[in-house]
């Protein structure tokens, strides 16, 4: 009778230590896909370089963020303006396995940006990216505090110090639907 029950407990016991270990795991990948989907839809807002050689030049921007079909990341593509000059933008992100997030900022290294060589989602409404490009280096940190608001902030490493350079403040032009509920 004891067998009988052992070979019974056992195979459940097996089943729920998978069916739990599911679960964990998509419950720590949960607060990821919360924070990409939060930076769907249309987003405009001020900018300004608060730090360098065009330390106080004030600009305009607009962008579509979206996430990669089947993959754990963003896209936010758009431009920002001063005056009558406007500069295409765009960030790609994609989480590559156990390396973390991976991607670029306008091209990468390569082209006229930053490649985004690291980084995490810290919570369900924030997430910081390591940039570099060449010996600079530096983060890109987007922080969503509401469903209607996004701040980003791009700082470089300046000696033992991250100093702030970039700071754009960012609003929800679109209806979206976080969570459960429809937001405009």
């Amino acid at each position: 009778m004891k067998s009988v029950i052992l070979s019974s407990v056992l195979p459940l016991a097996a089943a729920i230590t998978a069916v739990v270990g599911i679960a964990s795991g998509a419950s720590a990948a949960e607060p990821d896909k919360q924070f990409f989907h939060s930076a769907e839809g249309k987003w405009v807002g001020p900018g300004e370089i608060v730090a360098g050689k065009y330390k106080g030049t004030k600009f305009n921007c607009s962008f579509t963020g979206s996430t990669p079909d089947g993959k754990m990341g963003m896209t936010l593509d758009g431009g920002c303006r001063v005056g009558m000059f406007t500069q295409q933008m765009s960030a790609r992100i994609e989480r590559k396995g156990r390396e973390g997030y991976k991607g670029s900022f306008m091209g990468g290294a390569a082209g006229a940006g930053l490649d985004i060589v690291g980084g995490n989602v810290v919570d369900a409404r924030k997430v910081v990216f390591t940039i570099n490009r060449n010996q600079l280096r530096g983060v890109m940190q987007a922080r969503i505090p509401d469903d209607n608001s996004m701040t980003v902030t791009v700082a470089v490493r300046v000696s033992d110090q991250l100093v702030p350079v970039i700071g754009m403040s960012l609003k929800r032009v679109d209806t979206v639907e976080v969570g459960s509920i429809a937001r405009n």
